[in-house]
């Protein structure tokens, strides 16, 4: 059963085509003289544009291309004039190489990109109404996914891996009040650009240190989260400097429309709050910097039984097949904690940071019921890479026992029933050199035990899914 639905939550990721060469990654990397030296901090400031600059031209500053901070620079102008608008666009693209030389179902290499365009426009400087913010993005995902691929394991291996597609992600108007101390957003929305969100665990490759995986897969269609935005509202309100309240609602079900421009309001209702208390924050902190966050999510669609008991009659016999019990909505609590331990004297943010954040769901109507993740990040661990990351962390990720217990029913499996491993962890070693403003790159070791929960492979369904050893390259490169 757990096979199953799974696989039915990750259909989406199947048969993708390789479409760039894994030579890719690392064609703009042969070409830099610095690799293993420090990189100097941006000095060069881009010129306002405007009349008067127009008719006296500031000193000519330095656009090394080792320290602007875009890849393209000011593209003669055009930058800076619309930011004098109020405009400005941005093209991120984040490209990586992962392969499992062991374990998963398969082993192979596979090649996978992003590329995010937005824009955002103040309206205040365009329009000249005061404190409103338009932005919309969209996404072309390339490549093909490891875990959809070779592994079939329940935490995602990149937080890029999702179908190949061209399509519009948010599109959205923000409206402060109260000087910045309230604000709106409403539009197309995805929740884990503000819900959620551990600092120091975004950082990692793993798709489960952004979105966590008990929402990815308990949620219909992983819920409103990357690649899938759905219509909703969000209300914000910091009442003090350190606390800050969330509040939003959501199409309750963000099924996948192609282009991502269906706008559907008729799929239930989620919502999601969440408080966020800072302390030791601003420019010139005392004491050492953390963030302590608590929330809680409802979805208004019926989930089903993962037990699916008919009569006595368990799912894998056919009288019960078309008799599923399902409950009414679904829900989770969970808490996220970041906090510095240790600051490198004399700088702002320089130091090792921990990071720990854990859900839990009802286990009767959810596939995973709950999760835990931790890590450590140390920013400039080596001397002379200040802005230099290298990370640790770990994913705990338990089967509801609702759905091991059905696992375990005689005759599921071929060969009687199948004794679950109720859990799968992750352990996550990365690097993130900062090779220019615009460019980074980052090594990435992951070792997956018990993927899917101990699984039954595919290929051999009286053995478990072996453990799987991941190397990865990833990239990000802003133009």
């Amino acid at each position: 059963m757990l096979f199953l639905s799974l696989n039915a939550r990750i259909w989406k990721y199947r048969d993708w085509s390789l479409a760039v060469p894994a030579a890719a990654i690392l064609a703009v990397a042969a070409t830099s003289p610095a690799l293993a030296q420090s990189v100097a901090p941006a000095t060069a400031t881009p010129p306002t544009a405007g009349t008067a600059q127009a008719n006296n031209p500031a000193p000519a500053q330095s656009d090394s291309l080792w320290t602007r901070d875009k890849l393209l620079g000011d593209l003669g102008g055009v930058r800076s004039a619309l930011a004098a608008k109020g405009v400005s666009f941005n093209v991120l693209e984040t490209s990586e190489v992962l392969g499992n030389p062991s374990g998963g179902i398969r082993q192979g290499a596979i090649y996978e990109g992003a590329t995010l365009m937005s824009l955002s426009v103040d309206t205040q400087k365009l329009l000249s109404f005061p404190d409103g913010t338009f932005y919309a993005s969209a996404y072309q995902i390339h490549g093909r996914g490891l875990t959809a691929n070779n592994l079939d394991n329940l935490n995602v291996v990149s937080s890029i891996e999702a179908p190949p597609s061209t399509r519009l992600f948010e599109l959205r108007y923000d409206q402060s009040f109260f000087d910045g101390k309230a604000s709106i957003r409403v539009g197309q929305l995805a929740a884990d650009q503000e819900f959620l969100i551990s600092q120091y665990g975004a950082f990692f490759v793993n798709s489960g240190f952004g979105w966590p995986t008990l929402a990815a897969l308990d949620l219909p269609e992983g819920g409103p989260a990357y690649p899938l935005a759905t219509p909703g509202i969000r209300l914000k309100v910091q009442p003090t400097d350190q606390l800050t309240l969330l509040a939003a609602v959501f199409n309750g079900n963000p099924e996948d429309n192609g282009s991502g421009t269906s706008f559907r309001v008729n799929k239930g209702v989620f919502a999601i709050t969440e408080a966020q208390y800072a302390i030791n924050g601003g420019d010139h902190p005392i004491g050492l910097p953390g963030t302590y966050k608590a929330g809680v999510w409802y979805n208004s669609n019926a989930s089903a039984d993962q037990r699916q008991v008919y009569e006595g009659l368990p799912l894998s016999d056919p009288a019960a097949s078309d008799a599923s019990l399902y409950h009414s909505g679904n829900w989770s609590a969970y808490a996220v904690a970041d906090q510095m331990v240790y600051r490198v004297p004399g700088t702002k943010d320089q130091g090792l940071g921990l990071f720990f954040r854990f859900m839990g769901a009802p286990s009767d109507r959810n596939l995973v019921d709950f999760d835990l993740y931790t890590g450590a990040n140390y920013k400039g661990i080596i001397p002379g890479r200040p802005d230099d990351v290298a990370g640790a962390g770990l994913i705990y990720t338990r089967v509801s026992n609702q759905t091991t217990q059905l696992d375990m029913e005689p005759g599921l499996y071929s060969g009687g029933g199948y004794p679950n491993g109720r859990s799968e962890t992750v352990l996550e070693l990365t690097y993130q050199i900062q090779m220019a403003p615009w460019w980074t790159l980052q090594p990435d070791f992951q070792y997956v035990f018990n993927p899917g929960g101990s699984l039954p492979n595919p290929n051999d369904p009286a053995q478990p899914i072996a453990d799987a050893t991941v190397f990865g390259l990833r990239t990000t490169i802003q133009f």
